[in-house]
């Protein structure tokens, strides 16, 4: 079935709204096509979603033992860092590369079914957020076997780094900051996954550069490891995290989950990531929304 071409009243901010609207009314359809995504990956085998988690918790084990002997951090607190890390980081991940896909594998249900596009979008980031709530078994079996090193007042990451309060009540900002990066993995996947049905050189482009991507953001490391190797003389090294957003998305959720000391210019510069985002996703929505069927 062919559709009509766009037309130059197609373009409006309230067929944009309008579509955002009608996407989150629709809440049983992407939620059911999240899910079913998740079944169908998993068919047949003996585990199901919980292969999921159970990865998740080799390859954070396997980092988690490499790294904290590279670094000459104890276990205790530094498994537990580098599992939220990679935790958090693996819902970016998804949100992003599948992002781009997100249009381009949905062509025939964008072709056939008269649905909003933000259906296609709510369907990814629920996705993720499906396995994300998966991956933090990961995260309790960690804390349960090393309560008393994340609880402990003013313990550190690595040897001789930045005191930590400990694991507590601020535990419970870990609820606003998963909403707002989830906030934002809306318009990630919005803005990259229409780009991507223009231009099909995008997700070659983001998958090329996710593994430096990961090595550049403290996940595996900690900026203490920097301040403790150059002390004063750090300068330029510090930039290598604080000029990366990356950084900041993953440490407003993981500094609550591991009782770090909590720094408000990650959430500064997380809630302006997210106005501007969005601000540029609604224009790219505005502009190519009833193209994209055409693209597919």
């Amino acid at each position: 079935m062919t559709s009509a071409p766009p037309t130059a009243g197609s373009r409006s901010w309230a067929r944009a709204f309008a579509d955002l609207r009608e996407g989150f009314g629709q809440r049983e359809l992407w939620g059911h096509l999240a899910w079913q995504d998740i079944k169908q990956r998993y068919r047949r085998s003996v585990l199901g979603p919980l292969w999921i988690t159970l990865s998740m918790g080799i390859t954070a084990l396997g980092l988690g033992l490499l790294y904290s002997q590279l670094f000459d951090a104890a276990i205790g607190t530094f498994l537990p860092y580098i599992t939220t890390g990679f935790i958090v980081w693996n819902f970016i991940l998804g949100c992003l590369t599948e992002g781009t896909d997100t249009f381009i594998s949905n062509e025939g249900l964008i072709k056939h079914l008269p649905a909003p596009l933000s259906v296609y979008v709510l369907r990814t980031v629920w996705r993720q957020s499906i396995m994300f709530a998966h991956n933090l078994i990961i995260y309790f079996i960690v804390i349960a076997l090393f309560w008393n090193d994340v609880t402990t007042p003013d313990y550190s990451i690595t040897a001789g780094g930045v005191p930590q309060p400990g694991l507590n009540w601020g535990v419970l900002l870990a609820i606003p900051a998963f909403a707002l990066i989830a906030v934002n993995a809306g318009w990630v996947v919005l803005l990259f996954g229409i780009s991507s049905t223009r231009f099909r050189d995008i997700p070659q482009v983001v998958a090329s550069l996710i593994n430096l991507l990961f090595f550049l953001t403290p996940i595996v490391w900690s900026t203490d490891i920097l301040k403790d190797k150059f002390g004063e003389s750090v300068g330029w090294r510090d930039l290598v995290a604080e000029l990366n957003p990356l950084y900041h998305f993953i440490q407003i959720l993981r500094a609550p989950l591991i009782g770090n000391q909590q720094s408000w210019h990650h959430w500064a510069v997380v809630a302006g990531f997210t106005v501007v985002g969005w601000a540029l996703a609604l224009l790219v929505m505005r502009n190519y929304r009833a193209r994209v069927s055409y693209w597919v």
